[in-house]
């Protein structure tokens, strides 16, 4: 080869069968097997990121099942209270009377209800007398005069709270010293 046929041949820009048309070698100074496995590199943090957002998909949609079935009849449910505050009056009121059988029968009765509505996931808020209030877990609904053992604390629960797994889906109403 001439001199100046080696010059020409420098000035020419490399041509590698491997790298197609469409492909750009973006740094020149790279050899097209470093470009390559640039480019490679690339693909694979592009996939591994890709998998790693399904996989959190994945798991945030279960969740999401979970907890639709865990509160799926909550309306149902929360319909369903209004009964059991009957319930629990007429059991107040029927348990003055002397019909033994007549108590009896409404205190099945109220044991099936209640005991179907718990195995759906319904629990009753544990609040009585004396219980410091806390208006994260009880509405209060009013306030009255009591000594100064009594402030700050429930006085009286007027109405029964329940909650669905975690979530309180009543708060119980109650009355505070004031």
């Amino acid at each position: 080869m001439t001199k100046e046929s080696t010059e020409n041949i420098e000035k020419e820009p490399l041509h590698n069968e491997n790298v197609s048309e469409n492909q750009e070698i973006t740094n020149p100074e790279l050899t097209v097997e470093e470009q390559l496995q640039e480019d490679l590199a690339k693909e694979k943090d592009k996939f591994l990121r890709l998998f790693a957002e399904f996989e959190n998909y994945k798991k945030r949609t279960s969740k999401e099942r979970v907890e639709l079935f865990k509160t799926a009849g909550r309306e149902v449910l929360q319909s369903m209270l209004p009964v059991m505050d009957d319930f629990d009056r007429a059991l107040t009121q029927i348990s003055k009377s002397e019909d033994e059988a007549l108590v009896k029968g409404v205190e099945l009765i109220y044991d099936k209800l209640k005991s179907t509505l718990v195995s759906k996931g319904l629990e009753e808020v544990e609040l009585k007398a004396g219980d410091d209030f806390n208006a994260d877990f009880a509405e209060a609904i009013t306030q009255i005069p009591a000594g100064d053992d009594m402030k700050g604390k429930v006085v009286d629960v007027v109405e029964k709270g329940y909650k669905l797994g975690d979530k309180i889906i009543r708060f119980p109403k109650v009355v505070i010293g004031a």
